[in-house]
């Protein structure tokens, strides 16, 4: 069952990700500049990479590719992941169409959500190269 909740977590997040896309295209296209629209729209890419990693990650698990603990630590790197890289660049492009300004200092927790997904590459990469341990 959690597995079943995962990957319907993830049909959520895209859905959300398509919604986001969206109301970034035809809402915020008027308030953005050019230079902001485009950092919404790499927050945007980067939550739909992400989801459909999550579709990979969960059919890894189902083949046993990665065991249960791998498959949540996993899943649970890329949230933090998703939170921190996607969730600051729309938070602050968010702000800036509403005219908020000085919060350009958001942009400064990104690099840690980039630093959070090439880890958890790297971690998958090392779990399925390794020997299957049954």
């Amino acid at each position: 069952q959690y597995l079943r909740n995962r990957i319907a977590a993830a049909c959520v997040m895209m859905s959300f990700s398509v919604m986001l896309g969206a109301f970034g295209a035809h809402a915020l296209k008027d308030k953005l500049d050019a230079h902001q629209l485009s950092t919404y729209e790499t927050a945007n890419r980067y939550l739909v990479y992400h989801t459909i990693a999550l579709f990979i990650l969960s059919f890894l698990h189902l083949k046993e590719v990665l065991s249960k603990v791998d498959y949540l630590k996993i899943y649970r790197l890329f949230l933090i992941g998703m939170t921190l890289f996607s969730g600051s660049l729309y938070l602050l492009t968010f702000l800036q169409a509403g005219g908020v300004t000085g919060m350009n200092w958001l942009g400064a927790i990104t690099p840690f959500g980039g630093v959070t997904f090439m880890a958890t590459w790297l971690f998958i990469a090392y779990k399925i190269s390794r020997p299957s341990q049954s």
